[in-house]
Protein backbone atom coordinates (compact mmCIF):
# COMPACT_ATOMS: atom_id res chain seq x y z
CA UNK A 1 0.00 0.00 0.00
CA UNK A 2 1.93 3.39 -1.31
CA UNK A 3 1.39 6.87 0.82
CA UNK A 4 -1.07 8.13 -1.58
CA UNK A 5 -3.71 4.77 -0.99
CA UNK A 6 -2.95 5.86 3.19
CA UNK A 7 -3.32 9.44 2.49
CA UNK A 8 -6.83 9.05 0.34
CA UNK A 9 -7.61 6.61 3.11
CA UNK A 10 -7.32 9.19 5.82
CA UNK A 11 -9.51 11.73 4.00
CA UNK A 12 -12.65 9.57 3.65
CA UNK A 13 -12.25 8.42 6.99
CA UNK A 14 -12.11 12.40 7.99
CA UNK A 15 -14.71 13.25 5.93
CA UNK A 16 -17.11 10.16 6.93
CA UNK A 17 -16.08 11.65 10.98
CA UNK A 18 -17.21 15.45 9.94
CA UNK A 19 -20.34 14.30 8.36
CA UNK A 20 -21.22 12.06 11.50
CA UNK A 21 -20.31 14.27 14.37
CA UNK A 22 -21.12 17.39 12.82
CA UNK A 23 -19.20 19.44 15.42
CA UNK A 24 -16.15 19.03 18.47
CA UNK A 25 -16.20 20.71 21.73
CA UNK A 26 -12.85 21.33 23.97
CA UNK A 27 -11.98 23.36 26.41
CA UNK A 28 -9.89 26.04 26.91
CA UNK A 29 -8.20 27.52 30.29
CA UNK A 30 -8.39 31.29 29.89
CA UNK A 31 -7.20 32.70 33.16
CA UNK A 32 -5.22 31.55 36.16
CA UNK A 33 -4.79 33.94 39.07
CA UNK A 34 -2.35 32.02 42.01
CA UNK A 35 -2.88 34.23 45.35
CA UNK A 36 -1.02 32.92 48.18
CA UNK A 37 -2.73 28.92 48.70
CA UNK A 38 -5.50 30.39 46.75
CA UNK A 39 -5.79 29.25 42.73
CA UNK A 40 -8.37 30.19 40.59
CA UNK A 41 -8.70 29.72 36.85
CA UNK A 42 -11.34 30.25 34.42
CA UNK A 43 -12.56 27.40 31.84
CA UNK A 44 -14.59 27.89 28.67
CA UNK A 45 -16.09 25.48 26.67
CA UNK A 46 -15.70 26.10 22.95
CA UNK A 47 -17.54 24.15 20.56
CA UNK A 48 -16.53 24.16 16.54
CA UNK A 49 -19.18 23.47 13.94
CA UNK A 50 -17.91 21.21 11.02
CA UNK A 51 -19.75 22.25 7.59
CA UNK A 52 -21.49 19.54 5.77
CA UNK A 53 -20.04 20.85 2.25
CA UNK A 54 -16.00 20.20 4.12
CA UNK A 55 -17.09 16.79 4.73
CA UNK A 56 -18.52 16.20 1.49
CA UNK A 57 -15.51 17.58 -0.17
CA UNK A 58 -12.72 15.73 2.08
CA UNK A 59 -14.58 12.41 0.98
CA UNK A 60 -14.50 13.68 -3.20
CA UNK A 61 -10.90 14.30 -2.46
CA UNK A 62 -9.94 10.77 -1.11
CA UNK A 63 -12.02 9.04 -3.49
CA UNK A 64 -10.21 10.57 -6.46
CA UNK A 65 -6.61 10.27 -5.29
CA UNK A 66 -7.67 6.62 -4.26
CA UNK A 67 -8.87 6.03 -7.92
CA UNK A 68 -6.05 8.06 -10.07
CA UNK A 69 -3.65 6.43 -6.95
CA UNK A 70 -3.41 3.25 -8.70
CA UNK A 71 -0.46 2.23 -10.57
CA UNK A 72 -1.09 1.21 -14.43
Amino acid sequence: MNATKIVAIVLIAAGVAGLVYGNFSYTKETHEAKIGPLELSIREKQTVNIPTWAGIGTIAIGVILLVTGRKP
